[in-house]
């Protein structure tokens, strides 16, 4: 009854494809939700995935952003490609798939939010517009009543304790409180931070910057999420940050977040 969904932002798959193969196979997560893949559909390495017995969906765009699902369970249903209400958005950031459990079905997106700066500005418009397409979308899923998952890089840091330092980041777009205003707006909802569910804890980070050292000091932050519905929160047994994968060489300025549910 296990079903296990990691959400990982690669930092282009061509680059990190040895990095992405290799935790697989270690950890092998029922759905593995990509971000920034970088690159177009044709030219995403289904191949390696396939070989490990996934099956795969992507949205991509040359260069830029991009997301995938992967998953070893069947894959019931593409039911979007993009988010909806940007029929001018042509930015690859979201794809939500219904996917098939030991108990049923479970719905699940990888999403990648807008960074948002510099803020203010049009860069900053546009990730709270984005925000707020996201929270009008979630309110919608709700009334499905089904498990559902929204796991991805969501370039928000919810809490100053999910940050190494908030006075340096206090103007940052990841932390203003227009952007962790919206994304409390979409727990209040109903939705919940798997990981504030389970764990909570300070100081638990998913990114850490190339520059300045991060990475050895541990000067990170924690924006990598996974939002749950109520009937994938009742379900939830566990989180876990896999910082070893940051640590690998080439390694992605992200790390892997792993959530496993009893589905």
């Amino acid at each position: 009854m296990s079903f296990s969904v990691a959400s990982w932002n690669v930092n282009s798959i061509k680059a990190r494809l040895p990095n992405v193969a290799d935790w697989l196979k270690a950890h092998g997560p029922d759905v593995a939700c990509l971000q920034e893949i970088k690159c177009l559909d044709e030219a995403f390495p289904r191949e390696a995935f396939e070989d490990l017995g996934y099956n795969v969906e992507t949205v991509g765009q040359k260069t830029y952003n991009g997301v995938a699902l992967i998953s070893k369970r069947p894959i019931e249903e593409v039911a979007l490609r993009a988010l909806p209400g940007g029929e001018d958005d042509d930015q690859a950031r979201y794809i939500e798939c219904v996917v098939g459990t030991d108990s049923g079905a479970a719905r699940v997106a990888s999403l990648y939010l807008p960074n948002g700066n510099p803020a203010p500005g049009p860069k900053f418009d546009y990730k709270l517009a984005w925000m707020k397409r996201l929270r009008d979308h979630a309110d919608a899923l709700l009334a499905y009543e089904e498990p559902t998952i929204l796991a991805g890089d969501y370039n928000v840091i919810p809490r100053e304790v999910d940050v190494h330092d908030p006075e340096a980041w206090a103007d940052d777009a990841l932390f203003r409180p227009e952007s962790r205003d919206a994304f409390s707006a979409i727990k209040w909802l109903g939705w919940a931070d798997a990981f504030e569910q389970v764990d909570g804890r300070a100081d638990q980070y998913t990114f850490w910057d190339y520059q300045r050292g991060a990475w050895p000091k541990n000067h990170g932050i924690r924006i990598d999420h996974l939002l749950v519905s109520p009937q994938a929160a009742d379900r939830l047994k566990s989180v876990e940050i896999d910082r070893d994968a940051r640590g690998a060489e080439k390694a992605s300025d992200h790390a892997p977040i792993t959530a496993t549910f009893d589905l």
